[in-house]
């Protein structure tokens, strides 16, 4: 049986996209979640409504480096699908565990730590792919700054910054890790009203499978096989020039490493 990690997964997109992977009944599908009673009943709602029995909770506080390497020492399987959907948009400033401001640690780090902790795993898979959801909202990335320290604190500056940076790494990591045969591409998912488009003062007009639909498509379309390094919106190629900028890509990956 194939596998696939969706992190954020009790989240209006999170949930429907952990739905459009498990519809598929070749995939177990691990959903990753921080708050354990969310987490089980999103599980529950997706194996009721795909029929995959399948579905399993992963608890795993994606802000701290220590839990997502545990994670994945004791995840036994190859991985065919890591999709990093986790984000978040807290209206004040504050900081991880780790002490790390948290849009950073969750939307910037985390998609980062995720893949390099499970690259063994997708390996061992074989064609295996990465789906990092960013966002068109997207750009000022301050590469002196990116954790608020010196700056005022804005959530939706915070926020675009995160999902430049996740176009970026996508770039770096879809160069570094095509020799290993596994893909990494990113999207824009849909205008869904969550909370998180709701602390950034937004609203959506679309469904959360709406939402899901391109980043469900990124996983699992044949026909994207063997295609890395490329950003999408409503299934369709977008140019990135922030996957272009090789200068500040690399900036980039120094500053997290």
């Amino acid at each position: 049986m194939k596998t696939a990690i969706i992190t954020g997964a009790y989240g209006a997109i999170g949930k429907a996209i952990a739905m459009g992977i498990a519809a598929n009944k070749e995939y177990h599908v691990f959903m990753v979640g921080r708050d354990l009673t969310r987490l089980v009943q999103a599980v529950e709602y997706v194996r009721r409504q795909s029929g995959n029995e399948n579905v399993s909770v992963a608890l795993v506080d994606l802000s701290l480096n220590q839990e997502i390497e545990g994670f994945a020492s004791e995840f036994k399987k190859p991985l065919n699908i890591l999709i990093n959907n986790a984000s978040t948009t807290p209206r004040q400033r504050i900081e991880s565990a780790e002490g790390i401001e948290m849009q950073w640690a969750v939307n910037v780090l985390a998609y980062y730590r995720m893949i390099n902790a499970f690259t063994s795993h997708l390996t061992q898979a074989g064609k295996a792919r990465i789906v990092n959801v960013a966002s068109y909202w997207a750009g000022n990335l301050d590469l002196s700054d990116p954790e608020f320290r010196k700056r005022q604190y804005h959530n939706d500056t915070a926020y675009r910054q995160s999902k430049q940076a996740e176009r970026m790494l996508t770039k770096a990591f879809a160069d570094q890790l095509k020799v290993k045969g596994i893909t990494v591409n990113a999207c824009h998912p849909g205008d869904v009203n969550s909370k998180l488009s709701n602390n950034l003062g937004f609203g959506g007009s679309e469904s959360p499978e709406e939402g899901a639909d391109t980043p469900v498509w990124l996983a699992l379309a044949e026909a994207l096989d063997g295609i890395t390094g490329k950003y999408f919106e409503l299934r369709g190629e977008t140019p990135c020039r922030f996957m272009e900028d090789t200068r500040n890509v690399s900036k980039l990956m120094k500053l997290i490493i």
